[in-house]
C-alpha cells in the first residue's frame, strides 16, 4: 500500500545512521532530551517552509474524531485563526529549539488539555489525553516531515528516514508521549498508521473547514492598512495555495481515505511549485529563512 513515503530516488537524500529494523536505536534515550544543532529537527521545524507543510499535519490531526471535536468544541481558531496559529507555531519552537524549556513546554501543553472532553462523532466520549488522540497528534508529524522533505527540501535515504524517526520519538518524549504508544521502528510506524487511517480517521467538519479555500479568514492581527485594503483580493490567492499545498502533501493513503482529490495535474503543479521552493529558500538570508526563535537558537549555538 503506497503510505506516501519519501522516494529515495529522487533528488539529492538526506543522510543518517545506519539503523537497521530494531525497534529502538541502540543509543536511544527513554528520558526526555532537548533537541541540539546536530539533529534534523534543528534544521527543518523553524524553517519558514514549515508554514506551508504544518497544515497538511493539522489536518491529519482533526481527521481523527477524538481530535476533530475537540478542536470543534474547544478551540478558538474560527474566533481567533491568526492568534491560535501564532500560539501553536511558537509552542513547536519550543519543543525543538526552547532546550531545558522544552520539557516544561511538553508539560504545559498536558495540563492545557487537562478539562478537554466530550463526545466525538461516533458517540464515543473523548478525552484529550486519552493515549491514543493524544499520541496520534504527535505521531502525524513524521510523515508529514517526510513528504515535505520529498517536495519542499530533499527526499530523505533510508538511513535518514531511520533517523527522523528516531527524532520524532525523542520529540514525543518531550510531549510526554508514553514509550508503548509510540511505533519503535520506522516498520512499525507504517502499520500502525495505515489502520490509523482505515480504522479511525474520516472526514470531519474540521477537515472540511481546513480543506475549504473559501472559508473567511480576517486578515492578520496588526496588520498594516495596505494588507487590509488588499485582504479581499488577496485572501482567495492565499487560501488557494495553501489547501493546494496541504492536500499534496498529505499521503496518498490518508487522501484517499479523506476523499481529497488529487490528479496527476496537481501532482506535476505541486513538484514545479516544490523546485521554486528548493531554488529560493536555501539562498535567502538566515534571519529570513528561519523563524525568530529559532534564528536566535541557531545564532546562539554558534556563540
Amino acid at each position: 500500500m503506497d503510505t506516501g513515503r519519501a522516494a529515495h530516488s529522487a533528488g539529492e537524500a538526506i543522510p543518517g545512521p545506519v539503523a537497521g529494523g530494531d525497534r529502538t536505536f541502540p543509543a536511544e534515550r527513554t528520558d526526555p532530551v532537548p533537541f541540539t544543532p546536530d539533529t534534523l529537527l534543528w534544521d527543518m521545524a523553524g524553517d519558514i517552509r514549515v508554514l506551508l507543510y504544518l497544515p497538511a499535519a493539522l489536518v491529519l490531526q482533526v481527521a481523527h474524531p477524538a481530535v476533530g471535536a475537540g478542536v470543534d468544541e474547544h478551540s478558538v481558531f474560527r474566533t481567533d485563526p491568526w492568534g491560535r496559529a501564532r500560539r501553536s507555531l511558537d509552542s513547536l519552537q519550543l519543543w525543538v529549539y526552547g532546550g531545558d524549556g522544552a520539557v516544561e513546554e511538553g508539560r504545559r501543553l498536558r495540563r492545557l488539555h487537562r478539562d478537554i472532553k466530550g463526545t466525538d462523532t461516533r458517540g464515543r466520549a473523548y478525552h484529550a489525553l486519552n493515549p491514543a488522540p493524544y499520541a496520534w497528534v504527535h505521531a502525524t508529524g513524521f510523515p508529514v516531515f517526510l513528504r515535505a522533505a520529498e517536495y519542499l527540501f530533499h527526499p530523505f535515504d533510508e538511513a535518514g528516514e531511520r533517523r527522523l524517526h528516531a527524532e520524532a520519538r525523542r520529540l514525543g518524549r518531550i510531549l510526554g508521549i508514553r514509550e508503548r504508544d509510540m511505533p519503535g521502528s520506522v516498520e512499525e510506524f507504517w502499520t500502525y498508521f495505515d489502520t490509523v487511517v482505515h480504522d479511525e480517521l474520516e472526514r470531519t467538519v474540521i477537515v472540511e473547514e481546513l480543506l475549504d479555500p473559501r472559508r473567511s479568514v480576517p486578515p492578520p492581527d496588526g496588520a498594516a492598512a495596505v494588507l487590509r485594503l488588499l485582504w479581499p483580493v488577496l485572501r482567495p490567492a492565499l487560501l488557494r495555495l495553501q489547501v493546494f499545498v496541504t492536500k499534496g502533501l498529505l499521503p496518498p493513503v490518508a487522501r484517499e481515505r479523506l476523499d481529497v482529490p488529487w490528479t496527476p495535474r496537481d501532482e506535476r503543479r505541486l513538484r514545479l511549485l516544490g523546485r521554486v521552493v528548493r531554488t529560493v529558500v536555501p539562498r535567502l538570508p538566515e534571519r529570513l529563512r528561519y523563524l525568530p526563535a529559532a534564528h536566535a537558537a541557531r545564532r546562539a549555538a554558534r556563540a
